[in-house]
């Protein structure tokens, strides 16, 4: 069986370090009021006009604020809605293409014949009625000399 013992430095034997505020050990309290933002450049005295900053700008500095792996998967998400809006658009251009000039070459000839089938039909009707107009007068003719 394994005994563990506590062997502590030479240096924290003397003196244990004590917990200041929010339970963080700091060697003294003079520290915590050093402390500065080193990473901001922007500060309060700053001359930024944030009048003239556009949206673009705004949202551009948000870029820093998205992990990079999500940033990837929203571009990569992008990339792909708008390669497929791209594709089915010229997709649909050719095929609106192929049925415009499918309708122009089949339908073009096929209305011209239909309308001249009803020339045919309407002729046709109107000598019948000719005709029987004709058998008509005819008839009244023939039984008025009786």
């Amino acid at each position: 069986m394994v005994k563990l013992t506590e062997v502590e430095d030479e240096h924290f034997a003397h003196e244990k370090p004590q917990p200041s505020k929010h339970n963080v050990l700091l060697v003294s309290d003079d520290e915590d009021e050093d402390y500065t933002d080193t990473e901001s450049e922007i500060s309060v005295e700053s001359e930024y006009d944030l009048e003239s900053e556009t949206l673009y700008d705004r949202l551009y500095a948000l870029k820093d604020i998205v992990p990079p792996s999500a940033r990837l998967q929203v571009n990569s998400s992008v990339s792909y809605v708008t390669s497929l809006a791209k594709s089915s658009i010229a997709f649909s251009g050719k095929a609106l293409w192929i049925l415009s000039t499918s309708a122009f070459l089949l339908g073009v000839p096929w209305a011209l014949a239909y309308a001249e089938e009803e020339q045919y039909i309407q002729m046709e009707r109107e000598q019948g009625m000719i005709k029987g107009a004709n058998e008509v007068c005819r008839a009244r003719s023939s039984y008025i000399t009786r």
